[in-house]
């Protein structure tokens, strides 16, 4: 009896269980399923309806449709209309349902055709899944959807939508606690401000966007200075004073640009001359392969990126140890094996150091061919840093100039702190004393030009991020590295420092009025009058040293 009525009650439950359970995942809102069967044959403007439609229902699945859609994987099966999300394969189709979300098994492609969309249709189906994407825990996803939905404010989107995305983008404010998406839903509720019908709103949305600096309120504030776009001669002044405004600040923040890339250039022509400051101001040799020995350093690069081709990153890390030993132990053998014989013979190392490098450049082509090798950037030195609507810096350039920043310090830390630097500073400044003091000059010598050389060939490995890796790329470094040494003050790594920075800058700055050649020719008459006036440099050398 007792198992009886435990029976009873079981089933009664399991009777109450299901009246009550929610709707199964295959049971689709009625408006949703006749929404997603109108798809396939509606007009292009009525799919656009059914498109918000279905983003306002907000039903299980409406995302992954609309993107599928956008991405054109939404077809009908011509045989019943049915829609399906489907994901081509070898097979065939693979087909999921839209409604249940499920799989739907696999057919041929025949018989099936594909749901048409347009540009137009492009726009609303990106603010469509914007509107999703409001509610991501991600403040980045958060602020990408409020820039995606601020375009339904552009001329082409129809009033509704419009008003529709003002309210969504009026009720998430409400609630958004991050300072990036608040101030952009500030700017977007500001924009949809511009088209109301009262002059006063039109103008309160003015003053509070000429603070901005996007460039779709700097393209509206344009078309509200115009007489046939605004009537109201009021709006028409404030829009072109906001104009002003705006443009003040692209112009100030475009000169920052232009001195940040007047400093990654500067960067690289101080990468470039550093070694050569060592072995031509410290050491008074013209090393003429001083360019083939970046060449070298660049190709180590390409090297150790066909050794790790998985591991881009690392190789490029990897590659500029490898670059300092291999370039480094080839200047040893240049000044071991011809510099040291030419000792104060200046024009004799520089015939010689030349023919070392069309030596290297015609090895180089034996090895690798004539033809220029590519060297992918890592990860992270792609895209940039965007510091406003007007300003980004690239990380390539930004990686190259503290690069640049930590090879120079290192070497003052080697050249200060170091046995080897306090010997090649005695020998530099007094040779025949050095000796006596028992310094093995000779080798100090092979050392000091080695350091210089491995320089070059750390400097060949940043180079290799920002041109062509080729047997001619040292040659268009060698004349720059030499007026930065001969500008900075010869022998005097700080002048160097100074020195690169400022012919970068310097080049930045003229090629926007001069071009890129005639910029290159203005610097170098510069320099030649300045050399006239101040033929020690920038930071002359003093002491005995100087005067010998």
């Amino acid at each position: 009896m007792k198992k009886a009525l435990l029976g009873v009650l079981l089933f009664a439950l399991g009777c109450v269980s299901v009246g009550t359970r929610p709707a199964a995942a295959d049971e689709a809102h009625p408006s949703f399923a006749a929404a997603v069967a109108e798809l396939k044959d509606a007009s292009y403007s009525r799919k656009a309806e059914l498109i918000r439609e279905l983003a306002e229902q907000r039903q299980a699945g409406t995302r992954e449709l609309l993107a599928a859609v956008l991405d054109g994987h939404v077809y009908s099966r011509t045989g019943d209309g049915k829609v399906f999300i489907v994901a081509p394969g070898a097979s065939g189709y693979a087909l999921t349902d839209p409604l249940t979300g499920k799989g739907a098994g696999t057919e041929a492609e025949e018989g099936f055709e594909k749901v048409g969309i347009n540009n137009a249709l492009r726009r609303v189906l990106r603010s469509a899944l914007a509107q999703f994407d409001l509610s991501s825990p991600d403040a980045g996803v958060r602020l990408t959807a409020v820039k995606e939905m601020l375009r339904s404010f552009d001329e082409g989107a129809g009033a509704p939508a419009a008003a529709s995305t003002k309210t969504l983008l009026a009720a998430q404010l409400a609630k958004e606690h991050d300072a990036s998406v608040k101030r952009e839903i500030e700017t977007g509720l500001a924009l949809a401000a511009l088209g109301d019908s009262s002059p006063q709103q039109r103008l309160a949305a003015i003053d509070s966007l000429t603070s901005s600096l996007n460039p779709d309120v700097y393209n509206r504030l344009v078309a509200l200075s115009d007489p046939a776009r605004e009537p109201d001669a009021a709006v028409r002044a404030a829009a072109a004073r906001g104009v002003r405004h705006i443009d003040s600040w692209r112009k100030f923040y475009g000169v920052i640009e232009t001195l940040f890339f007047g400093l990654s250039l500067g960067s690289v022509l101080v990468l470039a001359a550093i070694g050569l400051a060592i072995t031509f101001g410290v050491m008074g040799v013209i090393n003429m392969a001083h360019g083939e020995l970046m060449m070298l350093g660049a190709y180590m690069a390409y090297v150790m990126q066909l050794l790790l081709p998985n591991a881009i990153g690392v190789s490029v890390v990897l590659a500029i140890p490898a670059a300092f030993l291999v370039a480094g132990l080839v200047g040893v053998l240049i000044e071991r094996f011809i510099v040291r014989f030419l000792y104060g013979r200046p024009l004799e190392t520089l015939l010689a150091t030349f023919g070392v490098s069309l030596i290297l450049q015609q090895v180089v082509r034996d090895i690798f061919t004539a033809n220029n090798r590519p060297v992918v950037a890592p990860s992270w030195m792609a895209g940039s840093l965007q510091v406003n609507d007007a300003l980004s810096i690239t990380y390539n350039r930004l990686v190259i100039v503290l690069f640049a920043l930590a090879v120079f310090f290192v070497l003052q830390l080697v050249l200060k702190r170091t046995r080897l630097g306090l010997e090649v500073r005695a020998v530099a400044q007094n040779r025949p004393m050095a000796k006596a003091m028992g310094v093995r000059t000779g080798w100090v010598d092979a050392l000091t030009f080695g350091l210089g050389s491995g320089i070059a060939g750390v400097a060949g490995v940043a180079l290799s991020q920002l041109t062509n890796v080729g047997p001619n790329l040292g040659q268009s470094y060698i004349v720059d590295s030499f007026m930065v040494v001969v500008f900075g003050g010869v022998g005097n790594l700080w002048g160097t420092l100074i020195g690169g920075m400022s012919l970068g800058v310097v080049n930045k700055i003229l090629e926007p009025y001069a071009g890129a050649v005639l910029g290159k020719i203005l610097v170098l008459i510069c320099l030649i009058l300045f050399i006239q006036r101040s033929p020690r440099g920038l930071f002359p050398q003093k002491g005995r040293a100087a005067e010998a």
